[in-house]
């Protein structure tokens, strides 16, 4: 029979025909389809939903076979959920569904087939069932069936009644009770029914063999703790307490929440400690060893508070600047929130490192880190360390074996998820003892942490749950496949501006407390822009502070002597009198030109640097001299750009013949100071040319680029260094690699708008721009050549992206 009625979806019930179930109505989907039944007669479809969680669904979503169902009794619970007595009628096929606000679906009732089994009568069935479910009710213990409706389903006789009745009170799976509601032969449902029991019951016949194994395992420990309790009054009796400190190691074993693993490794080591006596040294190594493994948290950890915007905050209260370092550790952060808790995800944070100059803010950023994210933070100096069993430990054969420093930072945690910092990463060595960097690869993969091992601990420590951290000044001392592990975010020198903001945001306000100085004096802008130029050349902020805390020291001296009452503010005259004769010039290039006096950049360890580069010509059998500590790719650098000049010598006006009739002396002053790199190149060309032809060049210009025997500029690294080395020396112009240009978009704002960018491609564009005449007009103005950025203009992106 067809039928159109509305349609109620269930999520984790399925009602049966014959039946009587109460169901539960909130929905507000399914309250218009009861209010549509009970507006008509009463009758609506029960289907049971294919995703529980779906609070909206559709026909899609729905199965196919349901109940049809006639309402008894609608009761309104306090939270406006609708109690609805249903009875159960028919089966029921879905052929369509009707377009409204409530479910509404054409039907077709699906009439009971078959009530006989093949090759005999279906009452053997019948009374094998009953009696199957007679053994069932006995033995499941979550069966709620009195005695009452038991006596009653006993009293069934037809097949179909039966199995709907049993499947209604049986403790199955929804998917079970649909695949009974879906039989449309009554003498196949009620085998599928018997299935079911049989199943159950095999299962419960297993529980049982288990919870007598389980009691019989039970009876032995306590036996072995009955005789345990004789032996220690056996031995308190002969004053011997060695037993009491085996049982107490034994119970701290039991109550540590540690993984089988170590927990059976302990209680090994335990059971050899009991038999040793108390004053060999191999019992106190174990009593050591025991002692680490408890210290050691095995599943203790900090509840993690992930919100990047509070992180950006933090990152903000704590660090002035640095933009790309704090974007690029928001990102993983939030990357980390979104994955968090997904079982199907194989995310994996990136390992960061750090690189920058000394006190540009590298330790205090992963500090800032743990603190935002609620972690406990543990910092480990790499530098100097040169021995493997510093990273993986010792082996217990030896006296005095310790854990690895890694095992140690864990234990000084007391959690498994901290922030660990591995400071100066590009410090370590390697010496006979083995290579720590070479044991640093299995701590920082996240593919292999989560197993490591410690030669001291014998045993796997889960490290995966660690978020590391390194740092370090370059990347280049760090080995090939540890720097592979690493992201690296370099984190440039600060400009003149952004030194002074952190001053007075951050080292000011610390130094007056340090020294009891609130409210007593104050620095204004002159003041920090005087210690920032005049006695201090870094790219952090580090020996700034020092000065600080230096003025601060002074001050402290002279209020106490002087005894003034009201609030003195320190400017650069003041600074000048407490800190003495200046150490470095706020000005420190030579401007004016020179002959063969070039300003090249380099980019170091510690940040950009400017190079004077000086280059003399005397007569002589043509030997070249390279000077100031050169290393082998600088001089060859040096040789490329001489070998080019001798190819050009009519195109340059050069003497034909200077390479056997003038000697040249190259030489790049601070020689105390060791330089490499070839991207002086054409700053050293560009001096050679200068000295060989007496053309003065300009001293306001500072060039980096590398140089080719047929006199091409190629790109060169650290351009944002280096800007920020010429941008502090009072350059006003820089020349760079055409192929550089793009870049500049990691420059900041403030360097660009201070400086003219000259990006060139031929060494020919750097001597049209260099060379001046012998005898140059200081009043003329110089036209920027084509390529050439006035200060304040960012290169468009057309601009800035390479020409190939």
């Amino acid at each position: 029979m067809d039928w159109e009625l509305p349609v109620i979806a269930l999520r984790s019930l399925v009602v049966l025909p014959r039946t009587l179930e109460n169901v539960d109505v909130g929905r507000p989907q399914s309250k218009r389809a009861l209010e549509e039944a009970q507006a008509s007669d009463n009758r609506v479809l029960l289907v049971l939903q294919r995703e529980s969680r779906n609070d909206t669904p559709t026909g899609k979503d729905l199965l196919e076979v349901g109940t049809l169902c006639v309402i008894k009794q609608v009761i309104r619970l306090p939270d406006d959920t609708l109690q609805v007595l249903v009875e159960g009628r028919e089966r029921a096929q879905i052929t369509g569904y009707i377009p409204g606000p409530a479910l509404r679906a054409r039907i077709s009732t699906i009439a009971e087939t078959g009530t006989d089994r093949e090759g005999g009568d279906v009452q053997p069935l019948i009374d094998q069932t009953k009696s199957v479910f007679s053994d069932y009710a006995q033995q499941n213990k979550n069966l709620r069936l009195d005695s009452f409706h038991l006596e009653n389903l006993k009293g069934l006789k037809e097949p179909g009644p039966l199995a709907d009745v049993i499947t209604k009170y049986a403790t199955w799976e929804v998917a079970d009770k649909q695949q009974v509601l879906e039989e449309p032969n009554v003498a196949a449902r009620l085998e599928l029914v018997l299935g079911f029991l049989s199943r159950d019951l095999d299962r419960f016949d297993t529980e049982k063999q288990i919870s007598a194994r389980v009691k019989q395992q039970m009876d032995s420990n306590q036996r072995e703790y009955y005789l345990r309790e004789q032996m220690k009054a056996i031995q308190r009796e002969l004053g011997n307490d060695e037993v009491s400190e085996v049982e107490e190691l034994r119970t701290k074993v039991e109550e540590k929440d540690l993984p089988e693993h170590a927990k059976e490794r302990a209680l090994k080591e335990i059971d050899r400690l009991e038999k040793m006596s108390s004053g060999s040294p191999e019992a106190t190594v174990v009593r050591t060893y025991l002692d680490t493994l408890l210290d050691l948290p095995w599943s203790e950890a900090d509840e993690e508070h992930l919100d990047i915007g509070h992180t950006e905050v933090i990152l903000d209260e704590d660090h002035y600047a640095l933009d790309e370092p704090k974007d690029r550790i928001l990102e993983s952060l939030a990357v980390r929130q979104l994955t968090k808790g997904l079982e199907d995800s194989d995310y994996k944070a990136p390992l960061l490192c750090l690189v920058g100059p000394p006190g540009v803010g590298k330790t205090s950023l992963g500090k800032s880190i743990a603190r935002s994210l609620n972690r406990e933070f543990v910092r480990m100096s790499l530098g100097g360390v040169r021995d493997e069993a510093e990273i993986r430990g010792h082996r217990r054969t030896y006296i005095g074996s310790l854990p690895g420093r890694i095992i140690q930072g864990m234990k000084t945690a007391g959690k498994v998820n901290p922030i660990f910092l591995l400071d100066e990463v590009d410090k370590m060595t390697a010496d006979f003892r083995g290579d720590p960097s070479a044991a640093l690869l299995e701590v920082l993969d996240p593919e292999q942490n989560h197993t490591f091992t410690d030669h001291y601990l014998e045993i796997p420590y889960d490290l995966s749950k660690v978020m590391f951290i390194t740092t370090a000044n370059s990347p280049g001392p760090i080995p090939q496949p540890l720097l592979d592990r690493m992201e690296v975010i370099r984190i440039p020198g600060y400009t003149l501006d952004e030194k002074v903001e952190i001053a007075k945001r951050y080292r000011v306000p610390r130094q007056l407390k340090d020294h009891g100085l609130e409210g007593k004096i104050e620095f204004d802008d002159g003041a920090l822009r005087r210690i920032i130029t005049e006695y201090t050349w870094e790219a952090g902020v580090r020996n700034m502070d020092r000065l600080i805390a230096k003025v601060a020291r002074k001050a402290a001296k002279a209020y106490l002597t002087e005894a003034w009452e009201e609030t003195r503010t320190l400017g650069a005259r003041e600074v000048r009198e407490l800190l003495g004769v200046p150490l470095f010039r706020d000005d420190k290039a030579e401007k004016q030109p020179q002959i063969g006096l070039t300003h090249g950049l380099a980019w170091t360890s510690i940040g950009g640097v400017s190079l004077d580069i000086e280059v003399v010509s005397v007569a002589g059998k043509g030997k070249v001299t390279l000077t100031g500590q050169l290393g082998d790719v600088m001089k060859e650098s040096a040789q490329a750009g001489i070998a080019y000049l001798r190819n050009r010598t009519s195109t340059y006006n050069l003497p034909v013949d200077f390479h056997e009739t003038r000697d040249l002396h190259i030489h790049v002053l601070e020689g105390a100071t060791p330089k490499d790199g070839p991207s002086a190149g054409i700053a050293m060309a560009t001096a050679v040319v200068s000295a060989l032809t007496d053309r003065p060049v300009r001293g306001d210009v500072a060039m980096t680029g590398e140089i080719t025997l047929r006199g091409r500029v190629l790109p060169i690294g650290g351009i944002k260094e280096k800007l920020l080395a010429a941008h502090q020396a009072g350059i006003e112009q820089v020349i760079i690699p055409k192929s550089n240009e793009a870049n500049l978009e990691e420059v900041p704002e403030a360097i660009l708008n201070d400086l003219k960018i000259t990006a060139v491609s031929e060494f020919e564009e750097v001597l049209e721009l260099m060379l001046l005449d012998r005898d140059p007009d200081p009043e003329a103005d110089f036209v920027p050549p084509q390529g050439e950025h006035p200060p304040g203009e960012r290169p468009s992106a057309q601009a800035r992206a390479p020409k190939l």
